[in-house]
Formats: C-alpha cells, structure tokens, sequence
C-alpha cells in the first residue's frame, strides 16, 4: 500500500513538474516572438551600420532589445532563484558616441547573440512541449479508431495497417512522448535559463568592475562609520568621564586644603569624591559598552539577543541556529558585535516608531554568513533616508562587506534582513 502512495506521489509530482516546465516554455513565446522579429531586424540593421548613417540611431534601436532582455531576465530569475543583474553601462556623450559604445560593448552582442538563439531555439522548445500533452493523447486513442480512418491518414512511427501494428506502435509512440515530457521539456527550461544566464548576465571584467566599485563604497562607508565612532567616543569620554574626573579632583583638592581648619567639611568633600568616582566608572562602563558589550563575552551573541527580546515593552520571539555540522561555533567578536548592535537597533526603532504589539528575531548561520531578521505587526513604511536608525545599521553592516534589506510596506509591518560574513 505505501509502495502504490509512493508511486502515484510521484507521478503527480512528474506531471507537476512537466506541465510547470510546459506552462514556463509557452509564456516564453512573449520573448521568443519579439526576438524572431529581431532576428529579420537584424541584417537591416547590420548593413546601415556598415555605412554609419545608422549609428546616430543605435541607442534608440538597442532600446527595445534592451527592454526584450530586461524581460527574459526577470522571467528566467524564478528559475534561476537570483535575479540577472544588467550589464549596461550608462550611456554618455552624443549619439555617435553612444553609437560607437554600443558596438564595441560586448553586452550589445551578448544580447545579439542571445536573441538570435532564444527567437529559434525558445520556439522549437515551445512548440514542442505543448504539442507533446496531445500528441500523447492522441497516440493512445489511436487502436479505438485507426481502422475508420481514411488510408494513409494515421501513423505511429510508421503507417498502421494492420491490427498487431494498432495495438503496438501507438503505445510505443506515447511512451517516447511521455518520456520527452518526462525527462527532456524540463531540461529545455534549464537550458533557456542556462542561456540566459550566460549571455544576459555581466561578464567577468564588469562584475570585477562593480565589485571593485561596491568595495570602495564599503571602504567610504566603513571609513565613515569608524570616524562616527571615534567621535562618539571621544564625545562620550569628554563630556562625561572627563568632567566627572575633574569635578572629583577639584573636590579633592577642596578637601585637602580644609583637612586640617574643618575635617567634617573635607569628609563630605571626599565622599562627593568617591560619588564622583563611581559616576565616572559608569559612564566610562557605558562607553565601554558601546564598543563591545560586556554582555557578548559573558553570555555570547545568543544569550545576548535574549536579554535585549527580554528588555522590550512588547513580546519579542526569539529563534537562532547557529549550529555547524551539529556543533555550535561562535562568530568572530566583530562580527558579534554588529549583529548584535543590529538586533539593538531594531528593537529600538520597534519600540519607537512602529507601533508593533509583537516581534520576531531570528538569527541562523547559512555556511559562511550570518543572517539576522528582525520582524514586527506595526505600521511599515520605515525609509532609511528619514533617519531612522536603519541608515546607521546599513553603514554598520557595510563596514563588514555584509548586506541589508528592508521591506517595509504601509500597514504591513517591517522586514529587515541583514547578512554578515563571518568564515567557515
């Protein structure tokens, strides 16, 4: 009995996966179709190119292409599970010059190139997963009725005409089909997206250059949060320590020149001392603090981002795996430190601004990142332009080569997700 549930589950499964890859293939027609247009395009295009009068123009001709790319590489990201990042650089000078970029822009004939194989190859596969489900049906129903067809008119492989052929052909031939739907159209749509991916996606010079690019904004960044930090610091250490230090000197001093003409006097001076003293260490605790929590040595990332969910005025759900091969491995500090600033963060633009009445925490370690999400019920439409605290969060994050999204719908609450590299 459980062999026969096994079976049909995965049958169902077999068609599910055909008819999603057959469903894929079909609504690739919206692409195919303007890419075979393209393709009669084309050589006009070519040849008024060789004699430069259609350069100016180029820019104006590549847009659809461009906006037909676009396309396919949003539908291909489903498959893929990640979008294709364009690889066009911003158009510059006049259109001849932005003619002449175009043609020596190996995206421009990636995209060609692509275009040319999608508008053939993506209507072969298409039409040859959709004709496929009836061919299947019509190779099966073919014993009940070859006999009163017209001579000639019906065939399985080979022209049927006699009953062991009706009765042997036609099942061989939906078997072929049914294998093709089976193994061969979910290939076609790996392979659509393969090719996509390939020719759509930024080459290897570009994705350096953007990387080259992002890691000189993260070094701005980093560079800036280090300086924000240094002046926090020194802000907290002059305005506080410092001037409860020298408030404690001057009373000391006070104390020492009315020792001898009125000790009771100079008794109350060193205990507004010692107070002083002990003010003193709090706020540099504090400053302390700030810098690596006393918290993450004593108790770890974990029982840290426990005791700030504790803290909070509305329920905080709190969920970490932070567990490798079954064995839990601890992040290094830095790391720790902004994760942990980032749950603070969070929390406290929760308590603040959205209204939330609860909120969820989750923290899990996925190979070599660490992912936070702080989730809450409130309003939404949190901007890190407005100041928010998120903005900090992102540079903090930043600083590490990590990554922050937020979605924050109106009326829908907040997401913010964040990614930290902290190695194997």
């Amino acid at each position: 009995m459980e062999d026969e549930r096994s079976a049909v589950k995965a049958v169902k499964n077999a068609l599910r996966r055909s008819g999603d890859a057959t469903t894929f293939l079909a609504g690739g027609l919206r692409t195919v179709l303007p890419a075979l247009l393209g393709t009669c395009v084309l050589p006009l295009v070519a040849f008024l190119s060789i004699l430069v009068i259609a350069i100016p123009w180029l820019p104006e001709v590549a847009r659809p292409l461009r906006a037909l790319t676009n396309a396919e590489r949003r539908r291909v990201a489903r498959v893929l599970g990640r979008e294709i990042p364009e690889p066009y650089a911003p158009p510059r000078g006049t259109s001849f010059e932005q003619g002449f970029a175009l043609l020596r822009a190996p995206s421009t004939w990636r995209d060609v190139a692509w275009m040319v194989l999608h508008g053939y190859g993506g209507l072969l596969a298409a039409v040859m997963a959709v004709s496929l489900w009836p061919s299947i049906l019509f190779s099966l129903s073919l014993p009940l009725w070859w006999w009163a067809a017209p001579e000639g008119s019906q065939s399985a492989f080979i022209v049927l005409d006699s009953w062991p052929k009706a009765l042997t052909m036609p099942f061989l031939q939906a078997g072929v089909n049914i294998l093709g739907l089976w193994w061969l159209v979910p290939r076609f749509v790996r392979w659509q997206a393969w090719i996509a991916a390939k020719l759509l996606g930024p080459t290897r010079g570009v994705s350096l250059a953007e990387r080259v690019e992002q890691l000189t904004e993260t070094r701005a960044e980093a560079l800036e949060a280090h300086g924000a930090e240094l002046r926090r610091i020194e802000r907290d250490l002059h305005d506080g320590t410092q001037a409860q230090l020298v408030s404690v000197a001057l009373r000391l001093g006070l104390a020492d020149r009315r020792f001898d003409a009125d000790p009771e006097a100079a008794r109350t001076l060193f205990l507004e001392a010692r107070e002083g003293i002990e003010d003193a260490l709090t706020q540099l605790r504090s400053v302390i603090r700030g810098i690596y929590p006393p918290i993450l040595s004593d108790r770890g990332l974990p029982g840290a981002v426990r005791a700030l969910a504790a803290g909070q005025h509305i329920p905080v759900t709190v969920e970490i795996e932070l567990e490798i091969g079954g064995a839990e491995r601890r992040v290094p500090a830095a790391v720790e430190a902004a994760a942990y600033f980032v749950v603070a963060e969070a929390l406290t633009n929760i308590a603040k601004h959205s209204g939330a009445a609860a909120a969820q925490v989750t923290l899990r370690r996925d190979g070599d990142r660490l992912r936070i999400i702080v989730r809450d019920d409130g309003k939404g439409g949190a901007d890190p332009a407005r100041g928010s605290g998120l903005a900090g969060i992102r540079r903090r994050v930043a600083a590490l080569d990590g990554a922050t999204r937020v979605d924050s719908p109106v009326g829908a609450g907040t997401t913010l997700e964040v990614e930290l590299p902290c190695g194997s």
